[in-house]
């Protein structure tokens, strides 16, 4: 992929810097505790809580960190080492899954929190990412900690789908049962060594297809907030792939991304925030709380729902689907909107709506380092090049029958 412009990748690599930091600087660097290594899930308002996916991020951070010698080596080698220790120790969960929040300091549940499965898989991501990456024993314990995930344990067998959520005092609810983020679920179940999933669990969750404007057969998610086409594509690289049904996910969420770009354009009137350089509708912080903001289509009424708030993660999320509008939207904001820039880099939403522009104070560890993995995978395709070289998800891809779209068939 090339860059647009020289501005635009200097910003690039600001943000990126800044993002990083998130991970370095809001982990648990205490190597007497339980919960060395575990990162927090944001900066206000959670000062002993750590999110398992924003760890999974964060072993990405340390992959990219030591690309851009940001770190050294050895020093992203023992920290990497540290934060497997401590989930194959003292991070609670149960057959493989963990807790989605968990204490900074003794790795034990917080909130009363689900054990997720999302969550656990994006964890798991940062962790097989970092085995290919540094090798050595950080390999065998990523494995170590994949090969214990009963996938079959969540997995409802009347439906055929993945359970949303499991709490041991009221057990299972919800189901994966159409396209969101979950497609990292499926990869890393099918190719199992220890607790396999039938690939029908692949082809059995539903795909809703509309339009939305002038842009067509879009396979939507529920909300149709950004994140949900943008989680999987972070560790898997699905260009130029087409599975046995001849979908190409790539190239769906480069549709979804551009329908949620345009729908900010037609709402511009209507929101003060939204215009053709401020966009990205996803869960993000915003006025009345952290919410889901999404764009058509989708299931959802979103003349409820949306407020007008945007979140910077949105549009750099997409940077791979779209980044010349992606890199317009990042000069936008940080050109525009100074409250909108910190010490991580941009925070985490703003709000142009009523008497007052609200700008959030926080900085959320999954809107970090989607936005982070992302700029790094359209600059070099790093976490896509260590993850996608792991030999399970290759298997996975492989079972799940994806496929090169661009390969061509030669008579003979």
């Amino acid at each position: 992929m090339r860059l647009f412009k020289s501005y635009g990748r200097n910003l690039i690599l600001k943000e990126m810097k800044k993002s990083y930091n998130f991970f370095i600087k809001e982990m648990n660097t205490d190597k007497k505790s339980a919960g060395y290594g575990l990162i927090r899930d944001k900066t206000i308002l959670s000062d002993d809580v750590a999110s398992i996916a924003s760890v999974g991020y964060g072993l990405a951070a340390l992959v990219i960190g030591t690309k851009y010698s940001w770190i050294k080596c050895k020093d992203a080698y023992k920290l990497s080492d540290a934060i497997l220790d401590t989930f194959i120790n003292n991070v609670e969960g149960q057959n493989g899954f963990y807790y989605h929040f968990v204490n900074m300091k003794t790795g034990k549940r917080e909130w009363n929190c689900e054990i997720s499965i999302i969550d656990t898989a994006i964890f798991i991501c940062g962790a097989l990412t970092a085995g290919e990456f540094f090798n050595g024993i950080i390999k065998e314990k990523a494995l170590a900690l994949y090969k214990k995930i009963n996938w079959k344990w969540y997995r409802n067998k009347n439906s055929n789908y993945f359970y949303m959520g499991y709490k041991p005092e009221t057990g299972f609810w919800g189901h994966w049962d159409m396209y969101a983020e979950q497609l990292m679920l499926y990869v890393l179940g099918v190719s199992s060594p220890t607790f396999p999933i039938d690939k029908s669990m692949y082809y059995d969750f539903k795909r809703k297809v509309s339009d939305y404007d002038i842009i067509k057969n879009i396979i939507y998610t529920y909300c149709g907030t950004l994140f949900t086409y943008q989680f999987s594509h972070a560790w898997i690289n699905f260009m130029n792939l087409k599975d046995s049904d001849g979908i190409d996910w790539f190239e769906n969420s480069i549709k979804a991304t551009k329908a949620n770009r345009l729908y900010c354009i037609n709402n511009k009137n209507k929101f003060k925030t939204y215009n053709e350089n401020s966009w990205g509708l996803t869960a993000c912080l915003s006025p009345k709380g952290y919410c889901s903001f999404g764009a058509k289509p989708c299931d959802i009424d979103l003349d409820i729902d949306n407020d007008g708030t945007i979140s910077p993660c949105g549009s750099i999320g997409s940077i791979v689907f779209t980044p010349n509008e992606s890199i317009k939207a990042m000069e936008y904001y940080y050109n525009n909107f100074p409250k909108l820039w910190g010490k991580y880099g941009f925070k985490d939403g703003y709000n142009l709506e009523g008497s007052k522009p609200w700008f959030a104070k926080e900085y959320i560890g999954i809107d970090k380092g989607i936005g982070l993995i992302m700029m790094e995978n359209y600059l070099n395709g790093t976490i896509w090049q260590y993850f996608m070289k792991n030999e399970y998800v290759k298997k996975g891809m492989n079972i799940l029958g994806f496929s090169n779209s661009k390969a061509t068939v030669t008579n003979t």
